[in-house]
Order: structure tokens, then C-alpha cells, then sequence
């Protein structure tokens, strides 16, 4: 089987959400329209060095749990490591929680979230290309995840925060990162906690989101 340009991870050994079909779908047309092939799977064997060396940019899709062999992990690391691309979606921020590496990758761990509800992003970084299409103050409705710790100290680039007054239940304060990015040696990552309900992927301005950062990781 020849290797996508974007593979598209899906498997998840925890809670498992709903949009993820939706979201795999939208990630993959996104891709397209940019000139790339793009492949779905949830097959852990897709992560091998010759299997990576010819992506573009890896996606994991709202994975949960431990979705990674040893020897993929090795292989993941190698490859992000080696000048490879990363883009976390969601509930990646609860995968791989036995992998140190990926929680120095993200700098930090999902730590619950409140109830669905609308709310405001607040976008700091209109230079960047996954949030140069979004306004100021953005209104969404998704679950507003909570972390562990503010990902800011581990040397990422916050890109756009959770206005916490604008909804119930968020426990990081005045600073609620939800999307950064970084990088990791020639490597670069980015997550977005953004992307729980399926139409956010029908979303004119999260589907700019997403290809924005592809765009970035590719560059």
C-alpha cells in the first residue's frame, strides 16, 4: 500500500467520540485541496519508519488511551524528530497518557471539561495561519477542555485561549490556552482542543483552522 501524504489516525482505546468519521472525512478534504492524497486508519502497523518517511503530516483524530506499539512510538518519534509533522485534534490531548514524550510534545494532559455549551475564543496570533482566519473574539460551542497544568511554561506558542467568562466550568483562569504549537527539534506540532461536536466540521472557519495548520506544519 503506498504511503499518504496525510494518514489520519483514528483509533482510540478510551472514550471514543462521535465525529470522529466526520472529522476524518473533513481532514482528508482538506488535505486534498491542498495537493496532497490523504489515508484514515486505525491500524497501529501504519506506524514504521518507512511507513512515516513519506508523510507530510501526521493527524491524530480525538485518539484516546495507549493507541501506539513500542516500536511505533520509536518510529513516531523518530520521524517528528527527523523534521515530520504532527497535528493533534481534540481528544488527542488524552492519548498516549503512558509515553512521556508526547506529553513533553503537547506540555501538557486533558484534565476533564464541563458540559457542551457555547462560549468565546480568544484569538492572540493573527499571524499564524491556523488562526489568521479567525476573528478576534470568536463565539463556539464545544466541551472547553481543561488541562492539567497551562501549557505555556513548556515552551509552546499559544496561538488562541478560552475566555472563561463567557461559559461555566473552566478552571485554568485568565489564561486558558486552547490552541499552540511548537517545535521539536526539525519537527513541528500542533494541537487545537477544539473539534468535539460532528458539524464543527461543516464549520467554514474551524475547516480554516485545520488547514491553516496543516498548511504551517508542511511549510
Amino acid at each position: 500500500m503506498p504511503t499518504a501524504d496525510v494518514l489520519i489516525y483514528t483509533r482510540t482505546a478510551g472514550y471514543r467520540h462521535d465525529s470522529i468519521p466526520a472529522g476524518a472525512a473533513a481532514l482528508a478534504g482538506i488535505a486534498r485541496e491542498r495537493g496532497w492524497s490523504a489515508e484514515v486508519t486505525e491500524d497501529p502497523a501504519a506506524f514504521t519508519p518507512e511507513r512515516l518517511a513519506g508523510c507530510a503530516a501526521v493527524v491524530l483524530l480525538s485518539t484516546t488511551g495507549n493507541v501506539l506499539t513500542p516500536e511505533g512510538r520509536a518510529a513516531f518519534e523518530a520521524y517528528l524528530r527527523g523534521g515530520g509533522a504532527l497535528l493533534a485534534v481534540h481528544a488527542a490531548a488524552n492519548a498516549e497518557p503512558d509515553w512521556p514524550f508526547y506529553g513533553e510534545l503537547l506540555g501538557t494532559r486533558f484534565d476533564g471539561h464541563p458540559e457542551i455549551q457555547p462560549g468565546t475564543v480568544l484569538v492572540d496570533a493573527h499571524d499564524h495561519p491556523a488562526t489568521a482566519p479567525l476573528p478576534g473574539r470568536w463565539a463556539w460551542t464545544d466541551e472547553w477542555y481543561n488541562f492539567t497544568a497551562n501549557p505555556r511554561g513548556s515552551g509552546v506558542r499559544v496561538l488562541a485561549r478560552a475566555d472563561e467568562s463567557s461559559y461555566r466550568g473552566g478552571t485554568l483562569g485568565d489564561d486558558h490556552p486552547l490552541v499552540w504549537c511548537r517545535e521539536v527539534d526539525r519537527g513541528r506540532v500542533f494541537f487545537t482542543a477544539l473539534g468535539h461536536a460532528s458539524e464543527a466540521y461543516d464549520d467554514p472557519a474551524f475547516r480554516a483552522h485545520l488547514g491553516g495548520a496543516l498548511a504551517w506544519l508542511t511549510a
